[in-house]
């Protein structure tokens, strides 16, 4: 994405890094530098203020559950391998699609199939 205009910090890098911004993941000079250009560029703003409403909905929806220590500890460790460049030989933990459905609602590691299949 891109408004057309010229920015010392190109659209699409603030939109790479709009997560880390949103949760003050990033260090205080790249923080600067995001919210000069959303002060810039209202199609990135309007995205800014999108995502920032999706996640204030997400946190009212789902902010009472306790995330278990073990999923935690897991999603953490992953992040940092990624963030290392490596890759996990863990299986990626997956919800059963059906859960929303009636389904069980059971977590299941690795590829999660259908019964049709």
């Amino acid at each position: 994405m891109s408004c057309g205009d010229p920015h010392a910090t190109d659209c699409g890098e603030v939109l790479d890094h709009l997560y880390e911004f949103l949760d003050n993941e990033m260090p205080e000079g790249d923080c600067a530098k995001l919210r000069q250009h959303l002060d810039e560029c209202s199609p990135c703003l309007e995205k800014y203020g999108l995502e920032q409403a999706i996640k204030a909905l997400i946190k009212r929806s789902c902010g009472c559950d306790d995330t278990p220590s073990d999923l935690r500890s897991k999603v953490l460790a992953r992040i940092d391998s990624i963030r290392a460049g490596q890759r996990s030989t863990e299986p990626v933990v997956e919800v059963d699609p059906g859960a929303a459905h009636g389904g069980t609602g059971l977590l299941a590691a690795g590829p999660v199939v259908s019964p049709a299949e």
